[in-house]
């Protein structure tokens, strides 16, 4: 694949533009894909099966050809629109990017995004029993060919749940780092017409608050000796919940190509 051939690609009519800007990146679950240009890229990049395995050379010889691509596109735009990608001050950048990130990391968003994270870690480890528990309760039904419903559908239920919190368990983190160090850098015009990038990331690590929500909660629902522990993770979300949207209050507004829609009533 060339950088013409991705210019053809861009012409497609039934691509979302940006709607891989604001995404969660968890393609397997995503409806949109045959509108996202980035995964018909990747598809294209990654088609045959020895391309998806780190260790066959083939994979890496993909990933090559990517980053020279890549930098051709990019000289390519530096030219267009007049940047030196050979001159910068690298001490003065490199201790102004330092700042704004340790302010980033440090912001209580930040901090408690970090901390849902390590709780997550922690939780799992104590829970190892339940796991294990499940695990040979569901063993033993296929052994004696017991057929058991509501067994089933807990454990679809509860796979689901886990695979939730385990997707968004650092995204949230990295979104809301994102956004606060945007915030600092480009302090966004609130009365704009349109959102700013900021507002983007902040909906993002929004919606996987929302979503861990509601799998902690069904993992609650289904294991009720575990209350208390859980109990302790919900309300540390939702008082981050409340923390993002208040840092940005613009955020749940953001509309992210593809995924949400303008409410011409508002």
């Amino acid at each position: 694949m060339d950088k013409e051939h991705i210019k053809k690609l861009a012409q497609k009519k039934h691509f979302i533009a940006g709607i891989y800007n604001y995404c969660d990146r968890w393609c397997e679950r995503c409806p949109l894909t045959s509108r996202c240009m980035n995964f018909e890229i990747n598809n294209e990049q990654f088609a045959k099966p020895e391309t998806l395995d780190i260790n066959n050379k083939a994979f890496w010889q993909k990933l090559s050809e990517t980053f020279q691509m890549t930098l051709d596109m990019l000289k390519e735009t530096a030219e267009l629109e007049g940047i030196d990608l050979d001159s910068f001050d690298t001490d003065e950048t490199e201790a102004l990017e330092r700042l704004h990130l340790e302010v980033a990391e440090n912001h209580e968003c930040s901090r408690a995004a970090k901390l849902y994270s390590e709780l997550v870690d922690n939780w799992f480890d104590s829970a190892r029993d339940l796991f294990e528990q499940e695990a040979d309760e569901m063993n033993q039904n296929k052994w004696l060919e017991i057929p058991n419903e509501n067994l089933v559908g807990r454990n679809d239920s509860f796979e689901d749940a886990l695979q939730v919190i385990r997707w968004y368990q650092h995204q949230i983190y990295v979104k809301l780092l994102r956004a606060i160090h945007g915030y600092r850098e480009e302090k966004p015009d609130v009365s704009s017409e349109f959102l700013n990038d900021v507002d983007g990331s902040a909906k993002i690590a929004l919606i996987g608050i929302d979503r861990s929500i509601a799998a902690w909660g069904e993992i609650r629902n289904n294991f009720p000796l575990y209350d208390a522990s859980l109990l302790k993770l919900l309300v540390h979300l939702e008082q981050l919940r409340r923390s993002v949207e208040k840092t940005f209050p613009s955020a749940r507004a953001f509309i992210r190509p593809g995924f949400d829609k303008i409410d011409l009533n508002s």
